[in-house]
C-alpha cells in the first residue's frame, strides 16, 4: 500500500467519521433536524462517490446501488422494534442488540429470497 493510498483512506474515514459526529451532535440540540439529516443516505451518497472515485466504474456503482436497495429493506423493522422496546421499559442495549439480531435475521431472509428469485447482487 502506498502512501497516497493511506492518505486516501484516512481521509475518507475522517470524512465518514465527521457525518456520524454530526448527526449525533445535531440531535443532542435538535432532534428533529438530527433524524431528517440521518434518515439521508448519507453513508450510501459517500460509499457511492469513493466507489466511483476509487474505480471510476459506473457499473460497479450501479451493482453497489441495487444491492444496497434490497438490504435496506431488512434494515428497516428496527427502526420500529427499537423505540417500541425503549418505551416498553427496556435498557437501551439489549433493546438494540434485540433489534440488531432480527436485522441480522432478515438480512439472512433476504438472501434466501434473492436467490429464490434469482436476483444477482
Amino acid at each position: 500500500m502506498t502512501t497516497a493510498n493511506i492518505v486516501q483512506l484516512v481521509v475518507k474515514a475522517v470524512l465518514s467519521g465527521i457525518l456520524v459526529v454530526t448527526v449525533s451532535e445535531l440531535a443532542k440540540k435538535n432532534n428533529l433536524a438530527a433524524t431528517i439529516v440521518h434518515s439521508l443516505p448519507l453513508l450510501s451518497l459517500t460509499a457511492f462517490i469513493w466507489i466511483h472515485v476509487g474505480t471510476g466504474d459506473p457499473q460497479l456503482v450501479a451493482r453497489h446501488s441495487f444491492g444496497t436497495f434490497w438490504f435496506v429493506l431488512p434494515t428497516l423493522p428496527l427502526f420500529l422494534v427499537l423505540p417500541w422496546l425503549l418505551h416498553r421499559g427496556w435498557h437501551f442495549w439489549p433493546a438494540l442488540v434485540s433489534g440488531l439480531v432480527l436485522t441480522v435475521l432478515l438480512y439472512l431472509l433476504t438472501l434466501r429470497l434473492l436467490r429464490a428469485a434469482r436476483i444477482e447482487l
